[in-house]
């Protein structure tokens, strides 16, 4: 788990820790395998506060990506990455609509095979088209966000996780060179209604 995807975990379970609270429910945190110690480790270095800091607050449960996750009437899948650490695309399916992140990742058919068909891919376009020639790999550019969506036969891309200093229509120009249906650069505050 790298720190840019969980470290607003922490500010979360202050907030349900000591904010205003309409119920006592405990939120489903579901972590992948080593997760639960990471988070540990990290607050560990806290102040001491009596009982469980993540117990207290939330219901933590440990997910087997090798097989369905069932939340609700939802189902949850996973798929490997190609990343620099152990990471995991995620499919959400429920009713009849989809959505398929594609976490951090390198091109990776596995990652497209995960997406294929589905009504929305979040996908991660950090690089630039110069990054493409990095090694090791552990990200996309936007064209080959383009270049996976096009493969998984998506319904929609949406981009995400690039740099603050990214040009927008740059991003959709790459991906656009790739990917014929409809794009959208997301930010803060994005939402969609399938």
């Amino acid at each position: 788990m790298h720190a840019d995807h969980f470290l607003d975990i922490v500010p979360m379970r202050y907030a349900l820790k000591y904010g205003d609270r309409t119920n006592a429910r405990k939120p489903l945190l579901y972590l992948p395998p080593g997760g639960l110690e990471m988070l540990r480790g990290l607050v560990s270095a806290f102040a001491r506060e009596s009982g469980d800091f993540l117990g207290d607050v939330f219901d933590v449960r440990t997910y087997d990506p090798s097989a369905p996750l069932h939340v609700g009437d939802m189902v949850v899948r996973f798929a490997p990455t190609s990343h620099y650490i152990a990471t995991f695309a995620i499919r959400f399916e429920a009713a009849s609509a989809s959505v398929t992140y594609s976490a951090d990742t390198a091109p990776d058919e596995r990652v497209v095979a995960l997406a294929s068909g589905t009504d929305a891919f979040v996908c991660e376009a950090t690089l630039s088209a110069d990054g493409e020639a990095e090694l090791p790999r552990g990200h996309l550019s936007a064209r080959e966000a383009g270049v996976m969506a096009k493969r998984a036969n998506v319904r929609r891309l949406l981009l995400s996780h690039y740099p603050a200093a990214a040009d927008v229509g740059t991003l959709e120009t790459d991906a656009r060179a790739a990917y014929a249906g409809r794009i959208d650069v997301v930010d803060d505050g994005f939402r969609i209604e399938l």
